[in-house]
């Protein structure tokens, strides 16, 4: 790989969201070479078995091509690395030996992944030996990266914690490490010679309460797969009012990650209407492979989300004031919590805090969370809220101990 002027992170041409999503596999050939044979074996065609073999190995052996969303692209991206550090060319049974399948496999697998990689076959002289190579079209692109860029890309990677286990997590951890390789060279100027100073491990973004997501990763690839092809998603959701389920058909325009929580903002097709998904409460996930819907021209997320304060569209806004003391004044002015948001200064060092707001679930708990500091002086109902919640406060301290719940006790004491 060459570098230029910034150093230079590698990625291959892509034709779906699904290949622009794995540049950083195409862009790492020595980290998709580990896991080649593993990818390659996934690919092979179940083998007829030789006379005199155990007919219960045969039996058990998966058939057909291995569930996930993400197999073909990962037999295509096994092979592209393997080309791309082999350009002159290999054989049928030079690929078979690198992939671990036989020539007779390779043949099919090659006829296949033609359809979605644009090869080409050449031989050195007439009758000579044929070799595979990339066409001229999948040469990688390059995009320049500097050492300081680098860093502030990997500030944000703990971001994605909550994906911990999916293939999306996969891939983004892939251009994670290749971004330590950028960040870890020698700097220049006045850092000329500083190696390795790990400010990656000292420059963080650390999520405030996330997600475990490890038992959702199947459903989390099928949705990314969803918004980035845009196809629609089949899938089981549980409703949040009396936890039933319903068979639903979502056409998903985009994929949120909101307070460490992974929401899909799209079209509900048997309503008709643009609504917020959680992705916790899905299951039996599918995404389509022949069907595909538009993305309507005018949409925009910003518009299904206000700002700190969670998930709202449509509707009228309502105009609230809430006063801070002292105390917090310092941290209310340096927040930007909503884009209507007005701020002015008091006597005796508070400030008063004005914005014009859809829903205020959130509001009332962000507002409880600054205790005797702030007062919500309008809307009136607003102040009903945050009173009766303060009293309820109360009154649960005021309870006699021995009305507290009792702790179950588990099974194994």
């Amino acid at each position: 790989m060459r570098y230029t002027k910034g150093h230079t992170v590698g990625s291959g041409t892509s034709s779906s969201g699904r290949d622009a999503l794995s540049s950083a596999r195409r862009a790492a050939p020595a980290a998709l070479a580990a896991s080649g044979r593993a990818a390659a074996s996934e690919a092979r065609a179940p083998q007829a078995s030789p006379p005199g073999a155990s007919s219960s190995s045969a039996s058990t052996r998966p058939r057909g091509r291995p569930k996930g969303p993400f197999t073909q692209h990962r037999r295509l991206d096994t092979l592209r690395a393997l080309l791309q550090r082999h350009p002159k060319g290999l054989t049928i049974y030079e690929l078979a030996r690198e992939l671990d399948v036989t020539p007779r496999s390779m043949r099919r697998y090659l006829a296949e992944v033609r359809r979605d990689l644009d090869l080409v076959s050449t031989t050195s002289k007439p009758g000579g030996t044929r070799l595979w190579r990339l066409a001229p079209g999948e040469a990688p692109r390059r995009v320049e990266v500097r050492r300081t860029q680098a860093y502030a890309l990997l500030a944000a990677r703990r971001l994605f914690e909550p994906m911990r286990g999916s293939t999306l997590y996969e891939e983004i951890d892939l251009a994670a490490q290749q971004l330590l390789g950028v960040a870890r060279r020698p700097g220049r100027g006045p850092n000329a010679g500083v190696a390795d100073a790990r400010l990656e491990e000292r420059f963080l973004y650390l999520p405030f309460a996330p997600k475990d997501y490890a038992a959702h990763t199947e459903a989390l690839d099928d949705l990314f797969q969803a918004v980035a092809d845009l196809r629609p998603l089949s899938c089981r959701y549980r409703r949040a009012k009396d936890g039933r389920e319903d068979k639903v058909v979502i056409h998903p325009y985009a994929m949120v990650l909101y307070k460490d929580a992974i929401y899909c903002v799209g079209l509900h097709a048997g309503r008709g209407e643009i609504r917020t998904f959680l992705l916790d409460r899905m299951r039996d996930t599918e995404c389509a492979t022949t069907e595909r819907f538009d993305l309507p021209a005018d949409f925009r997320v910003e518009d299904y989300f206000q700002g700190t304060f969670g998930i709202w569209s449509g509707g009228a806004s309502t105009h609230v004031v809430i006063d801070f003391s002292a105390k917090v004044a310092d941290f209310v002015r340096t927040r930007k919590v909503h884009p209507s948001q007005v701020i002015e200064e008091l006597q005796g060092g508070g400030v008063r805090l004005s914005l014009d707001i859809g829903d205020m679930t959130e509001l009332t708990s962000w507002v409880l969370g600054f205790g005797e500091t702030a007062r919500v002086l309008e809307p009136a109902d607003l102040v009903t809220r945050v009173k009766k919640e303060l009293e309820q406060a109360v009154a649960n301290y005021e309870a006699d101990p021995e009305d507290r719940p009792k702790v179950k006790k588990s099974r194994s004491s």
